[in-house]
């Protein structure tokens, strides 16, 4: 249930649920062995996390420029509902991204930049929304728990590029900040579960700020 602060930013508990599964295209081709595949499912559910508010298929393409850094493609089909959206909609997303990969021994640094094109399904909407998203994250390992063990933290920011007809504003967007534990139960399988703080501006909207809470569970296969 959402409450409201003395700043006029509402509140609420989500839970997230997703399965991500990136792999090489090189198994019955070896002229495909730089690029790659990424499937993802999540679901998210608000109101307390008593109700599915928003759901997220994406598929990408990848290719490999060395082995820190890779360019993708893909796209996106996120349903929305209430408590986030006053009506149901669809989002319909293409988007192109640059991932960079550095190994420390500290850990594991990473970079997400990615450009988005959203279609909405909304009545009377035609402009599509363009979005730009900055993700930094890194990973630690914590081998006086387990060897398996890693503390993973990460921020990403979201700045709309443009205003549309839909009621999107030109300008910061949101931001998502992440803290938890990343256990690898295999070699090709990695559970990461936390907390996640999104932070979402609605700039002239009558409709408050949103602060969500999120219990971020993800399971990630790559091979």
């Amino acid at each position: 249930m959402n409450t409201v602060l003395a700043d006029n930013t509402a509140e609420d508990f989500y839970t997230w649920a997703g399965f991500e599964m990136t792999g090489s295209m090189s198994a019955n081709n070896s002229y495909l062995k730089n690029f790659r595949y990424k499937l993802f499912m999540q679901g998210r559910f608000g109101d307390s996390s008593s109700r599915f508010t928003q759901g997220l298929i994406r598929s990408g393409v990848g290719y490999t420029l060395s082995d820190k850094v890779t360019a993708w493609i893909g796209y996106d089909w996120v349903p929305t509902g209430r408590p986030l959206a006053l009506r149901s909609f669809n989002d319909h997303a293409v988007w192109q991204q640059l991932s960079l990969q550095e190994n420390y021994p500290f850990g594991t640094a990473s970079s997400r930049t990615r450009l988005e094109q959203h279609f909405f399904d909304i009545s009377g909407s035609g402009d599509v929304a363009h979005l730009f998203r900055q993700m930094f994250k890194l990973s630690t390992p914590m081998r006086f728990v387990s060897p398996n063990t890693s503390l993973v933290i990460w921020n990403e920011i979201f700045a709309n590029l443009n205003s549309t007809d839909a009621g999107t504003q030109s300008g910061f967007n949101q931001n998502r900040a992440f803290a938890g534990i990343g256990y690898g139960i295999n070699k090709h399988l990695l559970l990461e579960i936390g907390y996640m703080n999104q932070y979402i501006h609605r700039r002239n909207n009558t409709r408050p700020d949103l602060m969500l809470h999120v219990m971020s569970v993800t399971m990630l296969l790559n091979f």
